[in-house]
């Protein structure tokens, strides 16, 4: 849903951070060298009406702006490009995928499944290796052949070694990307190094599990020095495969490819054990894809079963506030008649029965 509505001041802004009933904007174009770059709004009362939802990286126009408290009102927002949930993003370019080389040592299960969600999203994808400093150059060049083949081209970093950052800088400039991966492998080190402005807690890194504590609370937008904004995601360390278990395939590269030069024989192959199926074979995340097929299934039936469960059980709160769930009665069959209903079934009973007497006079007449 998208408001349209008549901003008299004409300032237009990207919303950064959202916390509570309050939204950080930054200005597109500021009135002037003294005006601040960055409004704390609230949401005019008629978008809170129309269910209107203000995003991160949502693009909105600002109303009745205070500049000496730095204060505004969020008047209209623009239709989205993108939209994504979780995290809540609107607008957003790209998904920026980082892991670690080592500490913690890279995972192909672990990265694979960070893979097909990103890819789930229908966002572009940009995969980053940190921490190259701590490997060797043959290992880097190894990595670097085997996401080859699993179709991606991944930028390699070190931020301790400030090397690769001038890349990745070109692969984020002008666009809305999000930042996502698995604790402890450099995310709030790197927002620290692209964006020095930004004083953050750098989680840190537990030698025994060599995970870190992911210390960000909420998704916010910074600016980067060449133009672009960064997305941190709070808690995106383990994401869950809720996709559709038919378009599972389409998340992988390589089966993409594959359907792309023949077509299975049957329009809903799951590409497991069907004949002639033009994905099943010989690549190295074809154990990936079978895994990952298992668990959307059984998501999947867990879902339905749900809602089978609730369509024969009622939930009732006690006085307690205790929650209880009951079987369902079948409809009709217990339910009580009302009084009208009962009135109405006399009357026509009565009727039926005065026509059949007034039969029986005529008859005798």
């Amino acid at each position: 849903m998208v408001t349209q509505t008549q901003n008299s001041s004409g300032l237009l802004g990207t919303v950064v951070a959202v916390q509570a009933n309050f939204y950080r904007v930054r200005l597109e174009r500021p009135e002037g060298e003294n005006s601040p770059q960055y409004l704390l709004c609230t949401r005019r009362t008629r978008l809170k009406k129309i269910g209107q939802q203000v995003m991160v990286g949502d693009r909105v126009a600002i109303e009745e702006p205070d500049y000496a408290d730095e204060r505004g009102a969020i008047a209209e927002v623009f239709p989205r490009k993108t939209e994504l949930n979780r995290p809540p993003v609107a607008n957003a370019d790209q998904i920026l995928l980082i892991f670690a080389l080592e500490e913690p040592s890279l995972d192909a299960w672990q990265l694979s499944r960070f893979l097909v969600k990103a890819e789930s999203t229908g966002l572009d994808l940009c995969l980053c290796l940190n921490k190259t400093d701590l490997v060797a150059k043959a290992q880097q060049q190894s990595w670097e052949e085997r996401l080859g083949e699993w179709g991606y081209r991944p930028v390699f970093i070190s931020i301790a070694a400030n090397s690769g950052l001038e890349q990745l800088l070109d692969r984020l400039k002008n666009k809305i990307t999000i930042l996502a991966g698995p604790s402890g492998v450099g995310k709030s080190s790197l927002i620290n190094k692209l964006i020095p402005s930004v004083k953050q807690r750098v989680s840190q890194v537990s030698g025994k599990l060599q995970k870190g504590r992911h210390t960000t609370r909420h998704v916010e937008l910074f600016e980067l020095p060449d133009g672009g904004l960064l997305a941190d995601t709070p808690g995106f360390n383990q994401p869950d495969l809720d996709c559709d278990p038919a378009q599972l395939a389409q998340y992988f590269p390589e089966a993409r490819m594959r359907l792309a030069q023949g077509n299975c024989q049957f329009n809903d192959c799951l590409h497991r054990n069907e004949p002639n199926c033009a994905v099943r074979g010989n690549w190295e995340r074809y154990e990936h894809y079978l895994r990952f097929l298992e668990e959307a299934i059984a998501r999947q039936e867990a879902i339905q079963q749900t809602r089978d469960e609730e369509s024969t059980v009622k939930l009732k709160i006690k006085a307690s506030g205790q929650h209880q769930y009951e079987p369902k009665l079948e409809t009709k069959r217990y339910r009580r008649r009302s009084r009208r209903e009962k009135h109405q079934a006399l009357q026509d009973l009565y009727d039926s029965q005065s026509i059949e007497k007034l039969y029986e006079e005529l008859e005798d007449y």
